[in-house]
Protein backbone atom coordinates (compact mmCIF):
# COMPACT_ATOMS: atom_id res chain seq x y z
CA UNK A 1 0.00 0.00 0.00
CA UNK A 2 1.40 3.95 -0.85
CA UNK A 3 0.14 6.82 0.28
CA UNK A 4 0.57 10.46 -0.88
CA UNK A 5 -0.01 13.49 1.61
CA UNK A 6 0.05 16.67 0.77
CA UNK A 7 0.28 19.47 3.31
CA UNK A 8 0.91 23.17 3.25
CA UNK A 9 -2.30 24.44 1.49
CA UNK A 10 -4.36 27.61 2.94
CA UNK A 11 -5.87 30.94 3.14
CA UNK A 12 -3.42 33.91 1.26
CA UNK A 13 -3.97 37.16 -0.02
CA UNK A 14 -3.03 38.12 -4.12
CA UNK A 15 0.79 38.44 -4.26
CA UNK A 16 1.00 35.92 -1.56
CA UNK A 17 3.37 32.83 -1.34
CA UNK A 18 3.09 29.36 -0.15
CA UNK A 19 4.94 25.65 -0.24
CA UNK A 20 2.48 22.87 -0.59
CA UNK A 21 4.70 19.38 0.18
CA UNK A 22 3.42 15.69 -0.52
CA UNK A 23 4.81 13.07 1.15
CA UNK A 24 4.86 9.07 -0.16
CA UNK A 25 5.07 6.76 2.44
CA UNK A 26 4.48 2.65 1.91
CA UNK A 27 5.76 0.06 -0.44
CA UNK A 28 8.06 1.89 -2.47
CA UNK A 29 10.92 0.78 -4.24
CA UNK A 30 10.97 4.03 -6.47
CA UNK A 31 8.98 6.78 -7.98
CA UNK A 32 9.07 7.80 -11.25
CA UNK A 33 7.22 11.06 -12.20
CA UNK A 34 5.62 13.41 -9.66
CA UNK A 35 3.68 16.31 -9.89
CA UNK A 36 0.83 18.38 -8.95
CA UNK A 37 -2.48 19.00 -10.19
CA UNK A 38 -5.57 21.71 -9.23
CA UNK A 39 -9.25 21.58 -9.80
CA UNK A 40 -11.03 24.70 -9.36
CA UNK A 41 -14.85 24.55 -8.49
CA UNK A 42 -16.87 23.74 -11.68
CA UNK A 43 -13.91 23.05 -13.44
CA UNK A 44 -11.52 19.61 -14.44
CA UNK A 45 -8.74 18.57 -13.34
CA UNK A 46 -5.40 19.78 -15.27
CA UNK A 47 -1.64 19.57 -14.75
CA UNK A 48 0.65 22.37 -12.89
CA UNK A 49 3.91 20.93 -13.06
CA UNK A 50 5.46 18.01 -13.32
CA UNK A 51 9.44 16.78 -12.35
CA UNK A 52 11.00 13.42 -13.43
CA UNK A 53 13.27 10.99 -11.14
CA UNK A 54 16.19 12.94 -12.93
CA UNK A 55 14.99 16.25 -11.85
CA UNK A 56 13.74 17.36 -15.41
CA UNK A 57 10.37 19.35 -14.91
CA UNK A 58 7.60 20.84 -17.11
CA UNK A 59 4.82 23.29 -16.22
CA UNK A 60 1.77 24.82 -17.34
CA UNK A 61 2.01 28.08 -18.92
CA UNK A 62 -0.16 29.42 -16.62
CA UNK A 63 2.20 29.05 -13.42
CA UNK A 64 5.14 29.46 -15.30
CA UNK A 65 7.64 31.71 -13.88
CA UNK A 66 5.56 31.61 -10.78
CA UNK A 67 5.45 28.11 -9.52
CA UNK A 68 8.94 25.74 -8.55
CA UNK A 69 8.40 22.21 -8.16
CA UNK A 70 10.97 20.19 -6.63
CA UNK A 71 11.38 16.79 -5.04
CA UNK A 72 13.92 15.02 -2.22
CA UNK A 73 14.01 11.62 -3.80
CA UNK A 74 15.64 10.42 -0.65
CA UNK A 75 11.94 11.30 1.38
CA UNK A 76 10.05 10.40 -1.64
CA UNK A 77 8.35 13.84 -1.28
CA UNK A 78 7.90 16.46 -4.00
CA UNK A 79 7.33 20.49 -3.38
CA UNK A 80 5.96 23.02 -4.94
CA UNK A 81 6.68 26.48 -4.12
CA UNK A 82 3.89 28.98 -5.27
CA UNK A 83 4.75 32.61 -5.66
CA UNK A 84 2.75 35.43 -7.10
CA UNK A 85 -0.58 33.53 -6.33
CA UNK A 86 -3.19 35.11 -8.33
CA UNK A 87 -7.37 35.03 -7.66
CA UNK A 88 -7.36 32.31 -10.35
CA UNK A 89 -5.12 29.85 -8.63
CA UNK A 90 -7.32 29.20 -5.79
CA UNK A 91 -7.88 25.21 -6.35
CA UNK A 92 -7.93 22.01 -4.91
CA UNK A 93 -4.55 21.25 -5.52
CA UNK A 94 -3.87 17.12 -5.56
CA UNK A 95 0.19 15.51 -5.22
CA UNK A 96 0.47 12.57 -7.87
CA UNK A 97 3.21 9.88 -8.32
CA UNK A 98 4.24 6.77 -11.05
CA UNK A 99 4.98 4.48 -8.06
CA UNK A 100 7.13 1.36 -8.90
CA UNK A 101 6.37 -0.51 -5.54
CA UNK A 102 8.63 -2.95 -3.93
CA UNK A 103 6.79 -5.88 -6.05
CA UNK A 104 7.40 -4.59 -9.09
CA UNK A 105 4.52 -2.79 -9.95
CA UNK A 106 3.73 0.43 -12.00
CA UNK A 107 1.14 2.40 -10.50
CA UNK A 108 -0.44 5.66 -10.65
CA UNK A 109 -1.33 7.58 -6.87
CA UNK A 110 -2.87 10.35 -6.04
CA UNK A 111 -3.17 12.20 -2.76
CA UNK A 112 -6.15 13.34 -0.86
CA UNK A 113 -5.91 17.27 -2.06
CA UNK A 114 -5.15 20.17 -0.52
CA UNK A 115 -6.65 23.24 -0.61
CA UNK A 116 -5.23 26.96 -1.65
CA UNK A 117 -7.55 30.01 -1.52
CA UNK A 118 -6.80 33.44 -2.86
CA UNK A 119 -8.62 36.35 -1.30
CA UNK A 120 -8.47 39.84 -1.46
Amino acid sequence: QVQLVESGGGLVQPGGSLRLSCAASGSIFSINTMGWYRQAPGKERELVARITSGGSTNYADSVKGRFTISRDNAKNTVYLQINSLKSEDTAVYYCNGIVITITGTWRNYWGQGTQVTVYS
